[in-house]
C-alpha cells in the first residue's frame, strides 16, 4: 500500500482508514450497478438506500430524537452563517452570539446582514484564549449562538450555556461532531460541516428541531428555506453524492468501534497525552488556551521563537507527521486530533515533542 502519513491538518483532515479502503474497492462498481457511487443517479435505488442509511447512522450515533430533521446540504458550515439567521429571524427579536473566535466572528457579521445582533460574551480581548462564563442570554432573542469548538485557537465548551425556554440555541460543531456525547434536545440547530470529524469537504451536516422549520420567511429564496430541503430528504436538487458516501462509510466504521461513547474515551486520552507533554515541558511548549477551556480537537502551542517552531514543523514533516503549523492568523503550532487520529498517531508525535525538546532545549 502507497505510505500513509499522520495527518494533523485541521480539515479537510484525516479518515478511518477502512472507509478509504471500502471506497477504493467499490469505486468503479458501487453494489452490482456497474457504475462508480460519483456516477449513479442521485434518484435511484441503490442511491436512496444510501442516503437513508447515512441519515439513520447520524441519529444513531448522536442519539437524535424523532422531532428533529437530519439535512445533507452544500456549502459548508460557512454557508450555515447565513442560513441560520435568514431561517430563524424574528421581527424585533435581537440574535445572539457569543464570540470565541474566527468562526463565530464571522458567523456574527452574516448575522448583522438580517438583523440586530447582540454578542452577549467574548473571549477576544484574551486573544481568544478561553471560553466565557457566566454567559446570558436574553428571554426576548430569537436564538441563541455558539461554536462549540474553535480550530483556530484550541478552545472548546466544557459546559453548555443555559438559554431561555422559548429561546433556541444554535451551535456550529464543524470541528468536534460526534467527539463527545452530546444531548441532542439541548439544542435546536447543530450544524457542522464535514471535512474534519465527518467525511470529506462538500457537504453539511444539519440537525434541526421540527418545529423551528417553518420559520423562515415566505420571501426567502427557495434553496435557503431549510423546509424546501426537508420537505425532499435533502433531495430537492443534486446532492453532494460522494461526500455524502464517504460519509456513510465513515459513520459505518464508527457504528462498528463502538459509537460516540468509545470516541469519547480514545479523543480524551489523546488530547491528554500531548497537553501532558506541554505541562511538564517547563515552557518549551507554550500551550495557547487556558486550561479550563481547552480543545480535544485541536492543541495549540508555541515554542520560543519562530524559526524554532519552524523548524519544529519540518522536522515533523520528516518523520511523517503531517500539518503541524498553526493557523496563518496567528502563527506557532496546531496538532488536529480529530476522532479519525488514531491514538498511535498520537503517540508518535508526542515521541518526536519530547525528542525535539531534548535536543533544543
Amino acid at each position: 500500500m502507497t505510505k500513509r502519513v499522520y495527518n494533523f491538518y485541521p480539515g479537510p483532515a484525516t479518515l478511518p482508514l477502512p472507509a478509504l479502503k471500502r471506497a477504493q474497492e467499490e469505486f468503479l462498481d458501487f453494489q452490482g450497478t456497474g457504475m462508480s457511487v460519483i456516477e449513479i443517479s442521485h434518484r435511484s435505488k441503490e442511491y436512496d438506500e444510501l442516503h437513508n442509511a447515512a441519515t439513520e447512522l447520524v441519529r444513531e450515533l448522536l442519539g437524535v430524537p424523532d422531532d428533529y430533521k437530519v439535512l445533507w446540504l452544500q456549502g459548508g458550515a460557512s454557508t450555515q452563517f447565513f442560513m441560520v439567521p435568514a431561517n430563524l429571524q424574528v421581527p424585533g427579536k435581537p440574535m445572539e452570539y457569543v464570540d470565541t473566535g474566527t468562526w463565530s466572528t464571522k458567523a456574527i457579521k452574516e448575522a448583522k446582514v438580517y438583523g440586530e445582533v447582540n454578542v452577549v460574551a467574548s473571549s477576544a480581548d484574551d486573544k481568544f484564549r478561553h471560553i466565557p462564563k457566566d454567559i446570558t442570554f436574553s428571554d426576548n432573542a430569537a436564538y441563541a449562538h455558539i461554536t462549540s469548538n474553535n480550530t483556530i485557537y484550541g478552545t472548546e465548551y466544557h459546559e453548555w450555556p443555559d438559554v431561555p425556554d422559548d429561546v433556541p440555541l444554535v451551535c456550529d460543531m464543524s470541528s468536534d461532531l460526534m467527539a463527545r456525547k452530546i444531548d441532542v434536545k439541548r439544542f435546536g440547530v447543530i450544524y457542522a460541516g464535514a471535512q474534519k470529524n465527518l467525511g470529506p469537504a462538500g457537504v453539511t451536516l444539519v440537525v434541526i428541531r421540527e418545529d423551528l422549520v417553518n420559520r423562515a420567511p415566505e420571501s426567502l429564496p427557495t434553496l435557503l428555506k431549510w423546509r424546501t430541503e426537508v420537505a425532499r430528504n435533502s433531495l430537492f436538487h443534486t446532492p453532494p453524492v460522494f461526500s455524502i458516501y464517504m460519509s456513510k462509510l465513515a459513520l459505518d466504521y464508527w457504528n462498528e468501534f463502538g459509537g460516540v461513547a468509545a470516541i469519547e474515551r480514545v479523543n480524551r486520552e489523546k488530547a491528554k497525552i500531548l497537553y501532558d507533554i506541554i505541562d511538564k515541558s517547563n515552557g518549551f511548549y507554550k500551550g495557547h488556551a487556558r486550561k479550563d477551556s481547552r480543545s480535544l480537537m485541536n492543541v495549540t502551542f508555541r515554542l520560543e521563537t519562530e524559526e524554532l517552531e519552524a523548524k519544529c514543523v519540518e522536522e515533523g514533516r520528516k518523520r511523517n507527521l503531517i500539518g503541524l503549523k498553526g493557523h496563518r492568523s496567528v502563527g506557532g503550532m496546531r496538532a488536529s486530533i480529530y476522532n479519525a487520529m488514531t491514538l498511535e498517531g498520537v503517540k508518535a508525535l508526542a515521541e518526536f515533542m519530547m525528542e525535539f525538546m531534548e535536543e533544543n532545549q
